[in-house]
């Protein structure tokens, strides 16, 4: 069968040998001379369009100051004796890398000790480096393996560092990897996991690594020895090593999809034994315990643990052959859990109760488990834990939010009182604006909660911005902004969260429903949440816009297409958009589990459904859309953004583009990238909604 774009689009599209040839395949080569050419003509009509106004350069300056802003929370990992932070404000544009002791960074004004600044580092060798992380060897912490990206990419260079010298390593005995997506982790001084790009052959469809080596201080990277292999078409394999004093484990696992991986345990022999979980369970080891979390229901000897559980087990009686799991956590019609850390002694949890948040501390015991509530945590927020340090503490940090309520840190110890430690400041006049939670009824009778903040005195219809994600287990929870808050709510405009099903707000059912076949369901959800706000008086059609990114662009490509008539303006970044060749663009082949095989029959039957490149119509009446990408990102390749606008284009639909030549999959590699993508997608809703 020719599968061929919607019979009203005036390009011409042929078939040969029984395939669709595509006019603009060529937007797919992302370097090309001809290719960057089209994309310099469309943002320049763009920025002279949107951007070339006092109220815009007004608008990024005040984004840029909440970006660059000292004020913020410097958010820090717990490792021993020092809190590591990487932060970035108007003067270090591309951050620091710093790190201080616990006492100091519960003070007012922390002396920090900067360990590295990306941008002399940037500028010394030439090179548009994008911090992408840290790996900091315990418990010594005298040496780290950095990671940095070219532009903001996903693949990236590792180099190790000395800390206590604040110089890299260099030469034939530093753990330096080039440009890859790799995945490398400590064993000890003289030794690391890595998985990377060995050669042909070494990495899976997806674009990571398919075999994990342990690798030995002053062999060359090529004489690493092989430890774990998986296949071609796994989604990665990877090694890892717990450092837990007494408890000293390797571990290495392959990810057959998004969804579906197979762990196992190295013993000092090299054989490894199966941790014995269901593929798609989540699992987590620590001390004497495994942690296991169903994606499904889970039959035990008779006994049905549902998806979204949390099971406990002792470990070595688990993989001798036992079966006998205690139920830590067992979910219902409106509660899922959320997270689950460990401190020294204990496993704090964080539940999901009809999209808000409630912490409680577990405590494994002679008798079994204790539960108690975490106390202390703000009313009306959502909250997570953001650190803890389980190999010397039952320490943690727990930060809680709102959408009019900026960010406190609080921290404590399992026992003792929560102690805020860092708040950030307003960046908006929250007073009068208020917050309520309403349920759309979609397609199929589900109950699809949604949040909705305004002003008010804004009684009537005003110009909403609508945002949605809708996949991979996502949960949408509320929190703050301050550029929503001056950029939109001042204004008088309404900002809507939307908790559709292919999220997590309702555990991993809540998900599951809408993977493949299902697809159509989150779809279904988001055009209910429209609808049901202009019901309730709160916006109309006309003045209704959304916005969304990555699977949330794919969310926005669809309404255009199949719910046009219900939106104002649409805002679509770093979008999925052509579904027919997703798997074969960059790291596409890792979501075949969440959307379906374009190659195979039955599953193209139901994402020809709804790809939005597919179902573009010329005679339809389409809102207006913006679409954003970046050149750099080496995860949704930027062709879908460019051939869907082209497509558009040729058709005759208002549609707008903007291509970040750098910023990888979020769009911006620093704050003043961040600040002008944000000022664009504001002024561009605003304009449009508020047309007479």
């Amino acid at each position: 069968m020719c599968h061929t774009f919607a019979a009203a689009t005036r390009h011409d599209t042929a078939c040969k040998n029984g395939a669709m040839t595509d006019p603009f395949l060529w937007l797919e080569d992302v370097t090309a001379d001809r290719s960057l050419d089209w994309v310099r003509e469309r943002n320049a009509r763009t920025l002279a369009e949107y951007t070339e106004t006092a109220e815009f350069s007004a608008l990024e300056s005040r984004i840029l100051d909440v970006l660059d802003t000292d004020d913020r929370i410097p958010y820090a990992g717990m490792r021993g004796e020092y809190l590591y932070n990487f932060w970035r404000d108007g003067d270090h544009k591309r951050g620091i890398w710093r790190r201080t002791t616990l006492e100091q960074y519960r003070t007012e004004n922390p002396e920090w000790d900067v360990l590295l600044d990306v941008a002399a580092l940037a500028e010394r060798e030439g090179e548009n480096w994008v911090w992408a992380g840290a790996s900091v060897l315990r418990p010594e912490q005298s040496r780290a393996l950095l990671s940095f990206s070219r532009g903001g990419a996903d693949a990236s260079v590792v180099r190790e560092f000395d800390i206590e010298k604040r110089e890299f390593v260099g030469g034939d005995h530093a753990f330096d990897v080039p440009e890859a997506k790799t995945s490398i982790s400590w064993i000890d001084t003289d030794t690391v996991y890595v998985g990377t790009d060995f050669g042909e052959g070494s990495m899976t469809d997806s674009g990571y690594p398919r075999i994990a080596k342990r690798w030995h201080r002053g062999t060359p990277l090529t004489e690493a020895v092989t430890v774990f292999e998986g296949e071609t078409t796994d989604v990665s394999v990877g090694a890892s090593y717990d450092d837990t004093p007494g408890y000293e484990r390797h571990f290495v696992g392959r990810s057959m999809d998004f969804y579906n991986s197979e762990r196992y345990q190295l013993l000092p022999d090299g054989s490894k034994v199966r941790i014995d979980t269901p593929d798609d369970a989540g699992s987590s080891v620590y001390r004497d315990w495994l942690t296991i979390r169903p994606r499904t229901d889970w039959d035990v000897d008779g006994t049905v643990y549902p998806a979204g559980s949390l099971l406990a087990a002792n470990y070595a009686d688990f993989l001798a052959g036992s079966r006998e799991l205690t139920p830590l956590f067992t979910p219902d019609e409106h509660t899922s859990l959320e997270q689950g850390t460990w401190t020294r002694n204990h496993l704090l949890l964080v539940r999901l109760s009809d999209v808000q948040t409630k912490l409680s501390v577990l405590t494994p015991n002679d008798t079994g488990w204790e539960e108690k509530p975490l106390d202390g945590v703000p009313e009306l927020t959502a909250s997570g834990i953001i650190s803890t340090d389980p190999r010397n503490s039952d320490s943690f940090f727990v930060n809680s939010s709102g959408f009019t309520t900026p960010a406190t840190l609080l921290y404590g110890t399992v026992g003792g009182p929560l102690e805020p430690v860092k708040q950030a400041p307003s960046f908006f006049d929250a007073d009068g604006m208020s917050v309520a939670q309403h349920f759309a009824v979609s397609d199929d009778g589900t109950e699809i909660p949604y949040f909705v903040v305004r002003r008010d005195d804004v009684t009537g219809p005003c110009p909403t911005m609508l945002y949605g994600y809708g996949g991979f287990e996502n949960s949408m929870v509320p929190g703050y902004s301050g550029s929503v808050g001056f950029a939109w709510l001042e204004r008088g405009g309404a900002y809507v969260v939307a908790n559709i099903r292919g999220g997590g707000e309702y555990g991993p059912s809540w998900h599951t429903q809408a993977v493949r076949e299902g697809r159509h369901k989150a779809f279904e959800d988001f055009a209910a949440v429209a609808r049901d706000l202009v019901a309730r008086g709160i916006t109309t059609s006309k003045q209704l816009g959304i916005q969304g990114g990555s699977n949330g662009g794919l969310l926005m490509g669809v309404m255009l297409t199949r719910y046009p008539e219900l939106f104002g303006a649409i805002v679509c970044q770093v979008p999925l958009l052509d579904m027919k060749r997703y798997h074969l663009l960059l790291a596409g082949a890792s979501w075949m589990a969440e959307y379906g095989d374009p190659d195979n029959p039955d599953d193209w039957k139901f994402i020809s459904e709804y790809s939005p490149y597919q179902n573009t119509d010329a005679t339809a009446d389409y809102p207006p859309i913006l679409v954003t990408t970046s050149t750099r990102d080496d995860r949704v390749h930027p062709g879908h953004a460019r051939k869907m606008t082209a497509l558009l284009e040729e058709q005759g639909h208002e549609v707008w583009y903007y291509e970040n030549i750098e910023g990888g999959h979020g769009g911006a590699a620093d704050n003043a990238q961040a600040a002008f993508k944000s000022a664009l997608t504001f002024t561009f809703l605003w304009e449009q909604l508020t047309r007479p």
